[in-house]
């Protein structure tokens, strides 16, 4: 399938789902994710659209990313791009979104960004997990329903990051104690089942026109609050405003400290599987660091 057939479908999809004849007459790339082809489509009519294309056999996680998008903006607690339409061209999978124009950061918007946040992980299940598996950029995140965090967390995303490593003929030193002595890391502390964003480095959350923020890319499932607040640390991108206003609506456990290593270590475990280079050696330090605090 040629290019212009490819867009004559995702056309044929959009006026489908608006219930509106759309014709795009401009594409243009937006850089961002290194995961999908991203572009911006603009209709005869004046709409623009978000596009994501990916291999045909990446839909089931644009079907993800779509379940999520609606399940965070169903909460009412902080906007998320709309979802248009997803599905296949014959040759890539697609999925399409509102275009959110993007404005500037600000004091007042990184305050409700942090309040925001806090409001969306005060939304509970009574288990971690989600209903399906995603991916996490472009990693499978296996989301088993579970009543256990610890065994949860240690299982569906330590140890499948590790084997996933194995696989690429890379070992890490004092796994199996950190592995062992994880409740350490709880003793005082009893994770409930938050919903997440799950990816929510400073790339994925942005403001619009208005100033008001928009979280987006999502690799959401039910799991500990504090995993979504360890990851906004390791890129930078949010203020002390953010952190202050969440603090304020949702205080944090004083063991967070320690266990946002713990939780990151999850993050740089897949930025090596996925990416290779020096991540290898961040992740063997958070290791150390943690083996180090064990009793």
């Amino acid at each position: 399938m040629s290019h212009a057939q490819q867009y004559i479908s995702i056309d044929h999809a959009i006026s489908q789902h608006t219930a509106k004849a759309f014709v795009s007459k401009t594409r243009s790339s937006v850089s961002g994710g290194c995961i999908n082809q991203a572009s911006k489509i603009e209709g005869q009519d004046g709409r623009i659209y978000f596009l994501k294309q990916n291999n045909l056999n990446f839909l089931p996680f644009f079907e993800a990313e779509a379940r999520a998008l609606i399940e965070i903006e169903e909460t009412g607690t902080i906007q998320v791009p709309q979802v248009i339409v997803l599905g296949e061209t014959g040759e890539k999978s697609f999925l399409i979104l509102e275009f959110m124009v993007q404005g500037s950061s600000s004091k007042a918007g990184q305050k409700q960004l942090g309040r925001e946040l806090a409001q969306l992980h005060q939304v509970e299940k009574s288990f971690f997990g989600w209903e399906r598996d995603n991916c996490i950029g472009a990693t499978a995140q296996p989301n088993p329903k579970s009543e256990n965090w610890l065994d949860f967390y240690r299982t569906h995303r330590l140890i499948h990051q590790f084997e996933l490593a194995k696989q690429k003929g890379k070992g890490f030193d004092q796994v199996e104690p950190l592995l062992t002595g994880l409740d350490f890391f709880f003793h005082d502390y009893t994770p409930t089942p938050s919903l997440l964003h799950g990816d929510l480095w400073g790339g994925n959350a942005s403001y619009d026109a208005k100033g008001s923020p928009f979280i987006f890319d999502p690799a959401s499932y039910y799991g500990d609050r504090e995993t979504d607040l360890a990851f906004t640390y390791m890129f930078g991108g949010f203020s002390s405003d953010f952190y202050q206003a969440y603090q304020e609506t949702y205080p944090l456990d004083s063991g967070f400290t320690e266990r946002k290593i713990l939780y990151n270590l999850y993050h740089e475990l897949n930025h090596f599987n996925l990416f290779g280079g020096g991540y290898a050696n961040s992740a063997q330090s958070s290791i150390n660091t943690l083996v180090h605090h064990l009793p």
